[in-house]
């Protein structure tokens, strides 16, 4: 090996979820704006995702792992046992393993991405055996990962202060906004996505993200209720996502009265995010906490208004650009109440997300990881790829 080339990168997609959640839209973001730099790269996925990780990346090599991986006791023992093998077949210089797991023996240098550190920070919002899963992984990536990525500064601090393990082999990669899927939508987006909706209500609040306790949601369904219970024309709220593990919403969503509008739509098509943000009045996201909070930033690219918290990575997603509320009931009904009398205030919010927005993209992440991934090789090796770095 030598620091004339580039190195061949292998990325384990099978941890992606067929609905493309959380680790599926970082990798297939990841994944092309790495072939567009020109990586040497290839791609392990499960069967059904080797078509669409061909389009995404044509210049690449795109393995099918075997049919085991889709349950995740299979994958967990092909990523000990078939993925090192692989990775050595393909030629790999570095294996990339994007959701805090990886190989505990393996002939390559291995990047491991850890998305937050809330499993640590807040394991009150966390089912018991992911708390523990999930904590006893990011441990063993510290420890044994020739280099991590974190999605934040504030996760990378907090990793310190709970672990005692970063030891400046974790290094920062923000996330980026796909302008094409999230931008300012027309009025056509928009009609679209109230069309599938099915909205009675002239105007509406939006969430967007998995209903799990750490996002909040019965305690913005209640503010969302005290915000608006004495306006003559009160907005919806929609709460769109996967019906995760709170069971608080259940308690939430029948104390809301009957003239008041409340949805909960469940996935919405990649194609009509775009209208359902940027249509909204207000874009809440009242987490407890995130790694990084990437709805957050898809909404600003779409010119939402946003509500947030200051929970953890958000204030470096959001920073001016984003209205704060505290994480109780009281705190995101005064703010939001105070953002649905304010239209100059919301026009305001709309352009500065837009303009802070663009300065997050997928290339800078992606230029990111190849450093990282230069880095993990000269740790390994003892070699020059990081020498210029």
């Amino acid at each position: 090996m030598g620091a004339s080339r580039g190195p061949r990168v292998l990325v384990d997609a099978t941890a992606v979820p067929p609905d493309r959640g959380g680790v599926g839209r970082y990798v297939d973001q990841l994944v092309p704006a790495l072939g567009a730099l020109g990586t040497d790269l290839a791609v392990v996925c499960q069967r059904r995702d080797t078509e669409h990780y061909g389009g995404l990346v044509p210049s690449g090599t795109v393995i099918a792992a075997p049919d085991a991986v889709a349950r995740r006791p299979g994958r967990l023992l092909w990523e000990q046992t078939g993925l090192p093998r692989l990775a050595a077949r393909v030629g790999a210089d570095v294996l990339h393993c994007p959701h805090y797991t990886m190989p505990l023996r393996t002939p390559v240098p291995v990047v491991s991405t850890l998305h937050d550190a809330t499993f640590f920070t807040h394991p009150e919002v966390h089912q018991p055996v992911k708390r523990r899963f999930f904590r006893a992984w990011t441990k063993v990536s510290l420890q044994r990962a020739d280099a991590c990525i974190v999605p934040s500064k504030a996760t990378l601090d907090e990793l310190d202060r709970v672990t005692g393990l970063v030891r400046g082999q974790v290094h920062v990669a923000h996330h980026g906004v796909d302008p094409d899927t999230f931008h300012v939508p027309g009025a056509d987006r928009v009609a679209a996505a109230r069309a599938h909706l099915g909205l009675r209500s002239r105007g509406y609040v939006a969430f967007l993200g998995t209903i799990e306790p750490r996002k909040n949601v019965p305690l913005l369904v209640e503010g969302w209720r005290r915000a608006v219970a004495d306006l003559d024309d009160p907005p919806a709220l929609v709460v769109a996502g996967g019906r995760g593990w709170d069971t608080g919403i259940e308690e939430a969503r029948a104390a809301v009265p009957p003239e008041l509008e409340l949805l909960l739509p469940g996935y919405l098509p990649l194609e009509l995010l775009a209208g359902f943000l940027g249509g909204a009045e207000v874009v809440a996201y009242p987490s407890q906490g995130e790694g990084f909070g990437l709805p957050v930033l898809e909404a600003m690219a779409c010119g939402a208004p946003v509500l947030t918290t200051r929970a953890l990575a958000l204030p470096e997603v959001g920073g001016d650009a984003v209205a704060y509320a505290d994480p109780t009931a009281d705190g995101i009904a005064a703010c939001l109440r105070a953002l649905l009398d304010d239209p100059g205030r919301r026009a305001e919010l709309s352009a500065d997300a837009v303009r802070r927005a663009g300065t997050f993209t997928w290339v800078a992440c992606a230029e990111q990881h190849v450093r990282t991934y230069a880095r993990a090789i000269a740790a390994h090796h003892g070699t020059d790829w990081a020498a210029d770095l």
